[in-house]
């Protein structure tokens, strides 16, 4: 039987060496991890990790220089898919970054900064350890304390256009949605691959995850 095959989405940003290899530690050998910038790879994939971090438009303007952005999306909507900060907020509708870039829709929703004029003791970004309260449960919640801390690098937090996407939420001025799932994705706003025990939990659950 082969093993799994799941690639890590290599479009030119993000911290690619420190997610798969959190991803290669966690698969002890019951999975091979690719990092690949090649469309065909993201198709072949048993399952798709996405990172990201930056900014909104470069990231969209990354996947379509590299012809990755329908794989992706396709990947998003029929296999076990992972997205990880830049790679949750570009699953939306539309960013308010960037003076506003329309984004992958694959989640209906918005990508909206955290509004220093309402808490204007918050720093932003948003940097460093904060909880999440799992909102519903999954299996990548699994072996993990609800309310476990995470680490966050981020100035943007996405806005679901429906509840029932939000699975996790943090709370930073005011609450916000910070995990999403829906049917075979699961994306969060925290790095995982930052996060200790509790980011690598979920990495190991999602590589063992078959999507149900």
């Amino acid at each position: 039987m082969s093993r799994k095959q799941i690639v890590v989405v290599d479009y030119g940003m993000g911290n690619l060496r420190s997610v798969a290899k959190a991803a290669e530690h966690v698969a002890n050998q019951s999975a091979d991890i690719l990092v690949s910038q090649n469309p065909q790879d993201i198709a072949n994939a048993d399952a798709v990790i996405f990172p990201g971090q930056g900014a909104a438009k470069a990231c969209m303007q990354a996947l379509k220089d590299t012809g990755m952005m329908q794989p992706v999306i396709e990947a998003a909507e029929t296999k076990p898919f992972l997205g990880i900060c830049m790679g949750l907020q570009v699953l939306m509708t539309y960013s308010d970054e960037n003076q506003g870039i329309e984004c992958l829709d694959v989640i209906p929703g918005l990508v909206k900064k955290f509004d220093e004029t309402r808490f204007p003791e918050l720093k932003i970004p948003h940097m460093g350890w904060n909880q999440i309260h799992q909102t519903q449960d999954h299996p990548l919640w699994h072996g993990i304390v609800n309310s476990s801390r995470f680490y966050f690098v981020h100035s943007y937090f996405v806005k679901p256009k429906l509840d029932h996407y939000a699975i996790g939420t943090t709370e930073y001025g005011e609450t916000f949605t910070s995990a999403i799932a829906h049917n075979k994705l699961f994306a969060i706003q925290a790095h995982p691959e930052k996060s200790a025990d509790a980011g690598l939990q979920l990495l190991k659950n999602f590589i063992h995850w078959n999507g149900a």
